[in-house]
């Protein structure tokens, strides 16, 4: 199977078309609507709860962009769907909410986030709710034994890794050097068998990514685009960009 063509017909709003200035806060409900209202694409992330729950959130615990603190996976989906954006009176909500407010309209691009310890439930929940779904969706992760997951889950829901060159900076020291080693020039591919890849836009062009879209015929999107150089950059190496912080066209 190869990635829909519709994947890269459109940018993709990086957790929605978000605008802190207009209240507007990645990942919730008016960004997700803003995104679907300019015809755009919708990435967002997902978090497990303790009751096996798929929440839209990018953080796995409260308090940056949300009120309370704690971690999301120690909380129910009631417990979460009560927590408010600061500054906001929207809430937090479920993938299952997320797929009634788009209802379709534009393609959703649902990056599973991981604790890279082996659980599978977040797949699993995500499996549940999309059974019922009709729209254009694709599922993505860092960690590869979430993208074979949605492989052997979800086997026709189009599915993708997030992926850089290099896995050598602080936000990677909770993995072991195997897990790193691992991630690197997408050396999984074949057990894998991504349709797309979303590779950090700093780090192209590289050779792993050149060659998953040249030689094996996947899209490639660029994330996340923010600067014109970064827009330039995806242009010329990439089929799509994942962007935030302007609106195309404008």
């Amino acid at each position: 199977m190869r990635a829909p063509d519709w994947l890269t017909k459109r940018p993709v709003a990086h957790r929605g078309l978000h605008d802190a200035a207009r209240g507007i806060i990645e990942n919730m409900p008016a960004a997700a609507h803003a995104a679907g209202s300019g015809n755009l694409a919708i990435e967002c992330d997902i978090q497990l709860t303790a009751d096996g729950e798929a929440m839209v959130h990018h953080d796995d615990a409260l308090g940056r962009l949300t009120e309370g603190s704690g971690l999301l996976v120690t909380k129910t989906a009631a417990e979460l769907k009560a927590v408010r954006f600061k500054g906001t009176t929207e809430h937090m909500m479920t993938l299952g909410d997320l797929c009634a407010l788009v209802a379709g309209r534009v393609p959703l691009v649902v990056e599973v986030k991981s604790h890279f310890d082996g659980d599978r439930r977040l797949v699993a929940r995500m499996a549940e709710v999309l059974s019922s779904y009709s729209g254009p969706v694709v599922g993505m992760s860092f960690d590869p034994d979430q993208v074979l997951a949605l492989r052997e889950t979800m086997p026709n829901l189009p599915r993708g890794i997030t992926a850089q060159r290099t896995y050598d900076d602080s936000s990677w020291t909770k993995l072991t050097p195997a897990q790193r080693d691992g991630m690197l020039y997408l050396r999984h591919g074949f057990r894998t068998e991504p349709h797309f890849v979303a590779f950090w836009v700093n780090q192209l062009p590289a050779p792993a990514p050149w060659i998953a879209r040249n030689v094996f015929g996947c899209p490639l999107l660029a994330w996340t685009v923010r600067t014109a150089e970064q827009r330039a950059r995806a242009a010329r190496y990439a089929d799509q960009m994942i962007f935030e912080g302007f609106v195309p066209g404008t």
